[in-house]
């Protein structure tokens, strides 16, 4: 059945029901007076149908993703932030603290994904010593971002009703523990700066790891506009 369709067939259905005719002309009283009644019942049907038009799954799926393009347009990085939530719209709706929880557990698999990534090119053959080394260090950095990720994750969904300073407390702790993250991942692709390492490697490492940055940088930033509206 297309998108609308319960509404348009229920309009139809309704107009059958009552026989509307806009040609008819109406001479004596009693029958101007039943073609009001008709007239009422036709504009009560219309603003039904608009109701109904207006709660299809159809209008929330738009209002939920426009709410996540909106919402994403004061990030970083707003186009990926789209692409990385849009999938999400039906259980984000148009919530803020949603938008955020869910920000965040994409962030958190990206970075999970990502360290298991790097530390399987740990064991890649005939790497350079340096090369080794960034790579060592750049798994410690997401461990510890994957630690921190999953902090802030269960903080946001065990935070409850918190209102006042309890509310304040706990969007700190995300905040802080989101902004180390963020530093974890950044120094993980600094660690890949030097011109001497070069190659594939380290091509692919950086690459995943800027996208775990980005993601990280812009679940902070909706994490914040959660926070603002509280």
């Amino acid at each position: 059945m297309a998108r609308g369709e319960p509404c348009q067939n229920f309009f139809i259905q309704a107009a059958l029901t009552h026989k509307f005719s806009s040609f008819h002309v109406f001479s004596s009283a009693k029958e101007k007076k039943k073609m009001a009644r008709t007239s009422l019942v036709f504009l009560l049907l219309s603003l039904l149908y608009m109701a109904c038009q207006a709660t299809s799954p159809a209008a929330a799926s738009s209002r939920a993703s426009n709410f996540i393009k909106a919402s994403c347009s004061a990030t970083k990085y707003p186009a990926l932030c789209v692409q990385s939530l849009a999938a999400f719209a039906p259980s984000i709706q148009q919530s803020p603290r949603q938008l955020a929880q869910t920000a965040l557990n994409v962030s958190l698999a990206r970075a999970q994904s990502t360290e298991a990534f790097v530390s399987k090119m740990k064991k890649f053959k005939g790497l350079e010593k340096r090369e080794y080394e960034a790579i060592k260090d750049c798994i410690e950095e997401m461990s510890d971002s994957v630690d921190r990720l999953s902090k802030s994750v269960q903080e946001l969904k065990h935070m409850g009703q918190a209102k006042g300073q309890d509310f304040l407390w706990h969007v700190s702790n995300v905040e802080t523990w989101v902004s180390a993250a963020l530093t974890d991942e950044s120094t993980c692709v600094d660690g890949f700066a030097s011109q001497g390492l070069d190659g594939k490697v380290k091509a692919s490492i950086r690459a995943r790891v800027m996208n775990v940055a980005q993601v990280t940088s812009n679940a902070l930033s909706l994490v914040n506009q959660f926070a603002s509206k509280q």
